[in-house]
């Protein structure tokens, strides 16, 4: 995908122009929102693109000095060093230029729910969920679970997450899928190595203009909440749930103190599970565009095995063994992991692309 001088000239004016009015002081409210998201949408590109012309513009000021008898030695040493930086600069730009996600910059709704396995799987579940927690914090994100549903043996039937910080729907996107697990169980005498399961689903998070939802539609049901969490749990009508009627979405919550605080923790799971059901329904309409993905964030997908008596990770999708397991449920090996799918996933829409 070679990009001419004309569309880096584009790419430079249009900056400017952004540059310019964000500079004005004139915009507010929604104009100044919206200039400023073009404005951090646009200045990758912007800086990948001057990066370009400005060794275009080198070689040719130097191929104009070749017919210098005394000079060719020089310019020739210098051509050979900007020509070979040339194609790395115009890849960067091509990665930069890409389709984005307008999902990527916003926060998440981290969904982990035990699959096969019993108590082993919710155990698993378990582990994901700190993995995740451990990652986040090695970003500098903030994650607070929003829902629980605890096994007896201290694992999670269902954990829900939201995870805020910079870019976290763009790094945990892949993380959807199923993730499968071959180990011996503690609760298992025999020492016998047992494959269990947990399903993992990341949706962005969406602003209250992404997703309108009317009272009307909504049936709301308090009951007092079961399990473990304190007194407060069995003694208080806390818990909620809410159920969305013209898609007939269920969400619970149970967790808070406060019929209050369940129910606005509950709406923005909800709000989630409606966006990410408008963003499939979008999608599907572009499925040769997804074709070129790594995943397609299908939960039912089996994506990775960690495999304990071998210590190893296996990412199905991209064909990547790391034989880091104990880094990576620490969280402190799961980046290269995640970075893998991403080049992955670029390198494959740069060729759908014609690159």
């Amino acid at each position: 995908m070679s990009v001419t001088d004309t569309r880096l000239h584009q790419i430079a004016a249009r900056f400017s122009e952004i540059e310019a009015r964000l500079a004005s002081g004139t915009l507010e409210g929604k104009d100044f929102i919206a200039a400023s998201r073009d404005y951090a949408e646009l200045e990758p590109v912007a800086k990948a693109a001057a990066a370009v012309s400005t060794l275009r513009g080198e070689i040719a000021e130097l191929e104009a000095m070749l017919d210098d008898p005394e000079m060719r030695s020089i310019v020739q040493e210098e051509l050979s060093q900007l020509n070979a930086a040339l194609p790395e600069a115009e890849h960067a730009l091509a990665l930069a230029m890409l389709p984005r996600d307008r999902a990527d910059s916003r926060a998440a709704m981290l969904e982990i729910r035990a699959g096969t396995g019993g108590d082993e799987a919710a155990l698993f579940a378990a582990d994901l969920l700190r993995m995740y927690e451990r990652y986040a914090a090695e970003q500098g994100w903030r994650v607070e679970v929003v829902s629980a549903n605890s096994s007896d043996i201290g694992g999670f039937k269902e954990v829900v997450a939201e995870v805020n910080g910079n870019g976290v729907f763009a790094k945990l996107k892949f993380e959807s899928g199923v993730h499968r697990v071959q180990r011996v169980p503690v609760t298992e005498s025999g020492g016998r190595i047992h494959t269990s399961a947990a399903t993992v689903a990341v949706l962005p998070e969406p602003d209250e203009v992404d997703v309108q939802i009317e009272d009307k539609d909504l049936k709301i049901d308090v009951y007092r909440a079961s399990g473990a969490g304190g007194q407060h749990v069995n003694t208080t009508d806390s818990a909620v749930r809410i159920t969305h009627l013209p898609t007939n979405t269920v969400v619970t919550c149970q967790d808070g103190r406060s019929q209050h605080k369940n129910k606005a923790q509950a709406m923005l799971v909800l709000r989630a599970r409606l966006f990410e059901a408008q963003r499939d329904a979008a999608q599907g309409a572009e499925a040769e565009a997804r074709k070129a993905m790594v995943g397609s964030g299908d939960r039912s997908e089996r994506i990775r095995t960690y495999n304990f008596p071998q210590g190893r990770v296996t990412d199905h999708r991209i064909n990547l063994t790391l034989h880091r397991l104990p880094e990576i449920l620490e969280g402190t090996g799961l980046g290269e992991m995640i970075d893998a799918l991403i080049a992955e996933d670029q390198a494959k829409r740069l060729a759908a692309l014609g690159e």
